[in-house]
């Protein structure tokens, strides 16, 4: 039987606005905060009484390990890490069963691969280093590129990938990985989170988990969301020795439109005034990613799992995701819900609690 969560010290966040909430807010503003964290933890903690999976970090090691990942970063090898991540990014935009049947019928793409065909030293200006590779604008489907001269010499049509984005993610990687993290990118990630950081506050790890993620950002067609979780993965995966990825990993929030609807239907980001579409602003100030870190910094995730840590965000929104996702509980969804009108589900055991907000207004 799980045990209430622990009361943790309210975090302080901001407004829209950008002002700091219940540091110089008018005391109404801050009552109304004070309001909404309350009815947000109230009503994720029972999701997560619900749908939390409690062998969530034995689930992401043991895939890790069939990977090889966990030993890839105790030996500084990028090559698992990069095949990991380039067939991870491959199921961004479509369902897991077409990329996985897609995959198994036509192949994955490897660093040793791409390593050899550059170091043939192609004529396309493009294929020099990560800075050229910008704007490359290979379309798979027209069979077109910013360098037409040199397009049947490219290697990077050879590779039978669902889509041309997929190539040119594959290849933005393995130059950033090449010429930034100068083939090493254990080490890379390594030195990012192991900078020196003298804050002691709430968004430390947030804080030091961004020197990692904002630098791939800039790597071709990769969205916030999924950089952010599989980079947790990565992180949480990591061996003895590395306690600082493991922590990181575990701030780490990945909302997707199942987290940012719930959100919207069940009235936390009403409440919040911080109402949005989704997309970049869920990763913004006072967006949907800091709301469920505030959230997860009043649930005591230990309670679910005496292996996990007190504050535990991934596991938080992890929760919040499977309530909702089809492969999960499925409860609260597209096509559970008609979102022209406030939902109906009376089965759903948190519907008296839950402000149940039109989705498409």
């Amino acid at each position: 039987m799980t045990r209430p969560a622990r009361t943790i010290p309210h975090h302080p966040a901001r407004s829209k606005q950008g002002q700091v909430i219940g540091q110089a807010a008018p005391r109404g503003r801050q009552d109304a905060d004070a309001d909404a964290v309350r009815h947000a933890t109230r009503l994720i903690y029972a999701v997560c009484c619900l749908a939390g999976a409690a062998d969530l970090l034995d689930e992401i090691r043991v895939e890790m390990d069939a990977e090889g990942i966990s030993d890839a970063i105790r030996r500084h090898d990028t090559a698992p890490l990069f095949d990991w991540l380039i067939a991870a990014f491959s199921y961004q935009g479509i369902s897991d069963r077409v990329a996985t049947e897609y995959m198994a019928r036509h192949g994955r793409i490897r660093w040793h691969a791409i390593d050899a065909e550059v170091r043939e030293n192609p004529s396309c200006p493009k294929l020099k280093n990560y800075w050229e590779f910008y704007d490359c604008k290979f379309d798979k489907i027209s069979r077109t590129c910013a360098e037409p001269d040199h397009f049947e010499g490219c290697p990077l049509p050879r590779h039978m990938l669902r889509n041309g984005r997929l190539n040119r993610t594959a290849y933005s990687l393995y130059f950033f990985i090449r010429d930034i993290a100068q083939g090493d990118l254990v080490g890379w990630i390594d030195s990012q989170l192991r900078r020196p950081d003298e804050g002691t506050d709430d968004n430390r790890l947030v804080r030091i988990g961004l020197r990692v993620i904002d630098p791939l950002r800039y790597i071709y067609g990769v969205s916030d969301k999924v950089l952010t979780m599989t980079l947790s993965c990565i992180l949480l995966a990591a061996p003895s020795g590395y306690e600082v990825w493991r922590e990181v990993g575990g701030s780490m929030i990945a909302v997707d439109t199942l987290v940012h609807n719930f959100l919207h239907r069940t009235g936390i980001l009403r409440r919040f005034g911080a109402e949005h579409c989704y997309g970049a602003a869920c990763y913004r100030d006072g967006g949907c990613a800091e709301i469920l870190g505030r959230v997860a910094r009043q649930i005591d995730a230990s309670a679910f799992n005496p292996a996990f840590p007190l504050v535990f965000p991934r596991f938080v929104q992890h929760a919040v995701w499977r309530f909702c996702a089809q492969n999960g509980l499925g409860v609260c969804n597209g096509n559970r819900i008609d979102d022209r009108k406030p939902c109906g589900n009376v089965y759903c055991q948190v519907r008296p609690i839950c402000d149940r907000i039109v989705l498409d207004d």
